[in-house]
């Protein structure tokens, strides 16, 4: 199988590279696969590591797969290494709901050819890659991705060059001033928890009157600042989030800056407990000209494998996009 392959290059050379260089597996993982990218070792190894290494690289040229192969190969690597490496902050999108996103993009974007698309909490990249991969060669999409933590966004780059994607990505906090300028679309796994920086708060509506402000209302109120009049945001939410004591003061900022598109539960199977399930919420900035649905399209997913519920739900959802687009 080509990601099996592909996965054991990754595995394999992140192993020796990390037994030589005396780091993390995922930072060797990033090291091999800047050494795939540009096919050489760039590390100073011994001589035995170095042979063992190129070989490896030799078995497996990475032009005879398909970006798909790759991302998820690369993404498996990255799995392992977080089980080995755990952080809170470092977690990856599921494939699935990368999926469904790109799905709701190519039907709230339809007939658009070019586009820009920001992710202002890109990991590991794999949603955004995920998305950039579904689109296909006709749409051409100028990516940007931010990070503040610098292991991840090293993966993401490496990802990035890997795929064969154009992507812009800057080291950073996503809440501090952002050198981009406003997208079409905004695409973000809310990263859940509190801003620590209370002064930099203060330049948000969204902030909070005492304590430490809420970082993922603050992504959301950013998002909204870097999306152009008229385009689309597409996040994922706890499916809490209007019921803790700052959701009146969300919920009228949204009302003041954007459209409810969509809610859109899903399945709690895949997550662990009920209180880490997850929504995609569909907003769309505000525009002259552009209205509110006739009605917000409110759906919750049922298991993914009832393929007959899923099939109906999703002719219902092809239903609200003739009434309400």
């Amino acid at each position: 199988m080509p990601v099996e392959k592909l996965f054991s290059l990754f595995n394999d050379t992140a192993e020796i590279l990390q037994e030589e260089l005396h780091c993390t597996y995922l930072e060797a993982l990033a090291e091999t696969g800047e050494n795939i990218f540009q096919q050489q070792v760039m590390q100073e190894v011994s001589e035995i590591a170095k042979k063992r290494l190129d070989k490896k690289y030799e078995e497996v040229p990475l032009a005879a797969y398909s970006s798909e192969e790759i991302r998820r190969s690369y993404q498996f690597a990255i799995l392992k290494g977080m089980k080995e490496h755990v952080q809170s902050n470092h977690q990856m999108t599921p494939d699935t709901i990368g999926f469904f996103i790109n799905y709701l993009i190519g039907k709230f974007m339809e007939g658009k050819k070019e586009m820009s698309i920001l992710d202002p909490a890109i990991g590991t990249g794999n949603l955004l890659m995920t998305i950039l991969n579904g689109q296909g060669q006709d749409v051409y999409m100028e990516a940007y991705g931010v990070d503040v933590d610098d292991l991840l966004i090293k993966l993401a780059y490496i990802g990035a060059n890997l795929q064969m994607q154009a992507v812009e990505l800057f080291n950073q906090d996503a809440l501090q001033p952002l050198f981009i300028d406003p997208v079409d679309v905004v695409v973000c796994d809310l990263p859940v928890g509190y801003y620590p920086d209370d002064a930099n708060a203060e330049n948000y509506t969204l902030k909070k009157d005492e304590g430490h402000s809420y970082a993922h209302h603050l992504l959301i109120e950013q998002s909204l600042r870097h999306t152009k009049p008229g385009g689309y945001l597409f996040f994922l939410i706890p499916n809490n989030l209007f019921e803790n004591e700052e959701a009146r003061r969300l919920h009228e900022y949204l009302k003041d800056t954007a459209y409810i598109q969509a809610v859109l539960q899903l399945p709690l199977s895949m997550f662990a407990t009920d209180q880490t399930a997850k929504s995609i919420f569909v907003l769309q900035k505000k525009k002259p000209g552009v209205k509110q649905p006739k009605e917000v399209l409110l759906a919750a997913f049922p298991k993914l494998s009832n393929k007959e519920a899923m099939d109906r739900m999703l002719v219902k959802m092809e239903k609200w996009f003739i009434e309400n687009k």
